[in-house]
């Protein structure tokens, strides 16, 4: 879809309302507000996020635009809050180097980040499975001792129950998408979770997307976590997901126990990871075949443990 008289998207068919910023805009647009960058090569990254573009800038910087309007808040909470978070994670977070403004037709803040080398995580076929796992539990027990005061509440991280009829529905739908005995198992699971005690402790700052497009390695170690869009204060257990769409079976336990997950959390962060899976699911097995299989392997993770399929 066309936008404005410069028309930043690409010829192909795109949802209403979002936009595909190809790299003549990205070029207009630096050398429109940051003509010392502009110069750079710019290349595109391939991601599996769908409401951002994302551009490498030369050798040591990215940018990053959205590309649907409700990405937008998405760069203004990095902005705000990963400088406060940044210096008390085990790990690199992203470094917001310039924001830019509408211009060129594109119609929406965007932003300059620098560059973070890394790799992300092949799930299947992880290098060192444990010690990614106590990578992860070492970031998420330090993410979770940041005082929270004054954090913006997170899109995940309520109570599992507001999402119970969303959820219903998307079993529902999921009906000829994955074998007909896991519908009944997938709710199996997913009303134990939502009866699982809430939270009880204080707001604890989430980052809300902990999957595999989102953390980048080296030699099998966690060096950064990456789009921080979601990320707010709730329930600690959303991030906890990762021990079923990144982590192997046989790290899982170990996992838990380092981060300190009692059975009501660990419940929730099962009743996440479904609910996450079943409502990408139906959403995007014919837009995104790759993540719909995402979706279905961490599915399927989840009601093996239960011997449900």
């Amino acid at each position: 879809m066309a936008v404005g008289q410069a028309g930043p998207v690409s010829a192909g068919s795109l949802p209403r309302d979002e936009v595909d910023p190809d790299p003549d805009l990205v070029r207009r647009l630096l050398t429109g507000q940051f003509p010392h960058w502009a110069g750079l090569p710019i290349v595109r990254v391939e991601s599996t996020a769908t409401d951002t573009a994302l551009y490498r800038l030369g050798t040591g910087s990215a940018v990053r635009l959205p590309r649907i309007g409700w990405a937008i808040p998405q760069i203004e909470r990095e902005h705000e809050w990963l400088p406060r978070l940044a210096p008390l994670l085990p790990v690199a977070v992203p470094e917001l180097l310039a924001v830019g403004g509408p211009a060129e037709g594109y119609p929406w803040h965007w932003a300059i980040y620098a560059w973070l080398d890394g790799d992300n995580p092949v799930v299947g076929h992880l290098e060192d499975a444990y010690s990614l796992a106590s990578d992860l539990a070492r970031f998420l027990r330090a993410l979770r001792r940041v005082p929270s005061d004054g954090g913006p509440p997170a899109g995940r991280g309520g109570a599992l129950r507001d999402r119970d009829d969303a959820t219903r529905e998307a079993i529902g739908a999921s009906r000829g998408l994955i074998p007909t005995r896991a519908i009944a198992a997938a709710t199996t699971v997913w009303e134990a979770a939502v009866s699982a005690p809430e939270w009880a402790g204080p707001p604890a700052w989430v980052h809300g997307d902990l999957a595999a497009a989102n953390l980048l390695t080296h030699a099998g170690r966690l060096t950064a976590v990456i789009n921080w869009g979601t990320l707010g204060t709730g329930d600690p257990a959303v991030d906890l997901g990762v021990a079923w769409n990144l982590l192997p079976v046989e790290v899982r336990d170990t996992f838990r126990i380092m981060v300190d997950a009692d059975a009501a959390t660990w419940r929730r962060a099962q009743g996440w990871a479904l609910t996450i899976a079943l409502l990408q699911l139906p959403y995007l097995h014919a837009t995104d075949p790759a993540l719909a299989r995402s979706a279905r392997r961490v599915i399927r993770e989840i009601l093996a443990e239960h011997g449900d399929i």
